[in-house]
C-alpha cells in the first residue's frame, strides 16, 4: 500500500485543497503510534487510516510517539496532504503532562471541521471531554475493558476502580460505539451499561497485501534461520498472564514425550518473560522453545508462513484476535481457546480448531490431535481465501466509515 504523509506537530501548516461531497474528514485519537507501539489497537488504527486515506478521505490522527521524521519503516512515509499526524508527546511522560499535552495539541490542530471523531483509548480521551464539539458525532472503538484487563494482571483494587470510573465517564460522552466482536459488545453492555442501540459490531480487518501467502514454508524458514526439519508452532503474544503462554508451555511439555520434534517460537515482550523462561527450564523444554522477543513488523508475515500452526492460548478478554486473521491471510491455520471474540473468527471456517476449554489439558489434546495427524487442518490456500474474502480492509473500512458518519 503506497501512501504519503504530512507530519504536522502543531497548527502552523494549513490545508487548502477542495474536498468533494463524497470525501469526509475524520479525527482519530489513539494511544501509541504503530509500529513504534506494536499493539493490536495501534495496528488496527494504523491500517484503518491507511485504507481511508487510500479511498481519498482525510484523516487527522493524534497519538503518542509519532516520530518527528519519516525514518521509521512505516508505510506512511511520503508527503500526502490528506493525512495529518499530530504528536501528543512521549508515551512514558507523567500522566499530568500527557493530559496537558493532549488538550493543547487538540486545541492547536487548526480550524478544520471534522465530519466525525473516533476515539480509541479512554485515558487519552478523558482530558478532551469538555473540548469535544457537540455538533459532530463521537464514536468510541472499544478495544477492551481497561479496568478488567488491569484486574486480570493483578493491579490494586483502587487502581482498577479509578480506571473503571474514567472509562464510564468517557463512554457517557460518546454517541455510539464500535466493537470488534459480539463478546466485547456484551462486556460493554453488561459492565458499562451502554445501551445496545449504541453498539455496532464490526470485525477487525487485515491488510491482505502485507499479510499474504508468497513464500513456501521452507523459504520462510530460511529467511528467519528457523529449523527446516521440525514441526513449528508460532504464537505472537504479549507476555502477560491473560495471554496463556504458561498454559501452552505446560501443554507442550505433556505432548513432548510423544512428539519430540516440535519447536515453539514465541514472539513478544512483557513482564512475564523471566518467569516463562524459568518455566521452560523446569519443564525441560529448552530445545523445544525459542523466545524471539520483539519481532520486527516486516518479519511477522514471514514468521506466520514459516510455521505449521499458529496457537493462541488466551485465557481472558481477547476481544477479537487480529493475529488469527494475520495468520490465516498468510496461509497458516490457527487454533485458539474459546475466549472472547476468537471463536467468532474461527468457528465459521474451522470449528475443530477451537479447544474445548482454556485449560492446559484442552490445549494439549488439540495439539496432540494436530501432531498425530488426527486433526485435519484447512489448506494454506483455504486459509488465505477465508481471510481475504471476509476480513480484508477493503470490506471492513467502508462499514466503519458508515458508522462513524451515521
Amino acid at each position: 500500500m503506497s501512501l504519503t504523509l504530512c507530519l504536522i506537530m502543531n497548527n502552523s501548516v494549513t490545508l487548502n485543497q477542495e474536498i468533494d461531497h463524497e470525501v469526509r474528514r475524520f479525527l482519530f485519537l489513539g494511544n501509541g503510534w504503530f509500529p513504534v507501539c506494536p499493539g493490536g489497537q495501534e495496528r488496527y488504527l494504523y491500517e484503518l487510516t491507511c485504507q481511508l486515506i487510500q479511498e481519498k478521505n482525510w484523516v487527522d490522527l493524534l497519538a503518542f510517539g509519532i516520530p518527528s521524521s519519516t525514518e521509521s519503516n512505516s508505510r506512511l512515509t511520503e508527503s500526502n496532504s490528506r493525512l495529518r499526524l499530530i504528536n501528543l508527546g512521549q508515551p512514558n511522560s507523567p500522566l499530568w503532562k500527557r493530559f496537558t499535552t493532549i488538550r493543547k495539541r487538540f486545541s492547536e490542530r487548526g480550524a478544520f471541521k471534522e465530519d466525525a471523531i473516533n476515539l480509541h483509548f479512554p485515558l487519552c480521551s478523558f482530558p478532551l471531554l469538555s473540548q469535544l464539539p457537540t455538533n459532530i458525532p463521537v464514536t468510541l472503538t472499544f478495544h477492551g475493558p481497561w479496568a478488567l484487563e488491569s484486574l486480570q494482571e493483578g493491579e490494586s483494587r483502587i487502581s482498577v476502580f479509578l480506571k473503571y470510573c474514567l472509562e464510564k465517564r468517557v463512554y457517557q460522552r460518546c454517541d455510539r460505539f464500535i466493537v470488534l466482536s459480539d463478546a466485547f459488545g456484551m462486556i460493554l453492555h453488561d459492565n458499562y451499561q451502554v445501551p445496545w442501540e449504541k453498539i455496532h459490531v464490526i470485525p477487525g480487518g487485515v491488510d491482505v497485501k502485507r499479510f499474504q501467502l508468497n513464500l513456501s514454508r521452507q523459504e520462510a524458514r530460511a529467511k528467519l534461520n528457523w529449523p527446516q526439519d521440525r514441526l513449528i508452532l508460532f504464537t505472537p503474544r504479549r507476555l502477560v498472564h491473560r495471554m496463556g503462554i504458561d498454559k501452552l508451555l505446560t501443554a507442550l511439555a505433556q505432548t513432548r514425550s510423544e512428539i519430540s520434534e516440535v519447536w515453539l517460537a514465541i514472539a513478544g515482550k512483557g513482564p512475564l518473560r523471566a518467569a516463562l523462561e524459568h518455566q521452560v527450564e523446569e519443564l525441560n523444554l529448552s530445545n523445544h522453545v525459542k523466545f524471539l522477543g520483539y519481532l520486527p513488523d516486516e518479519q511477522l508475515p514471514i514468521a506466520y508462513q514459516a510455521a505449521d500452526l499458529t496457537v493462541i492460548p488466551s485465557q481472558a478478554l481477547e476481544g477479537f484476535g487480529l493475529v488469527l486473521l494475520e495468520s490465516l491471510a498468510c496461509g497458516t491455520p490457527a487454533i485458539c481457546t474459546p475466549v472472547g471474540g476468537m471463536p467468532e473468527v474461527i468457528k465459521p471456517f474451522a470449528p475443530e480448531c477451537i479447544t474445548d476449554s482454556i485449560d492446559a489439558d484442552a490445549i494439549r489434546e488439540k495439539l496432540e490431535s494436530f501432531l498425530n495427524g488426527d486433526l485435519s487442518l484447512p489448506s494454506r490456500m483455504d486459509c488465505r481465501k477465508y481471510a481475504e474474502t471476509n476480513y480484508s480492509w477493503l470490506n471492513i473500512a467502508p462499514r466503519v466509515r458508515e458508522v462513524l458518519l451515521a
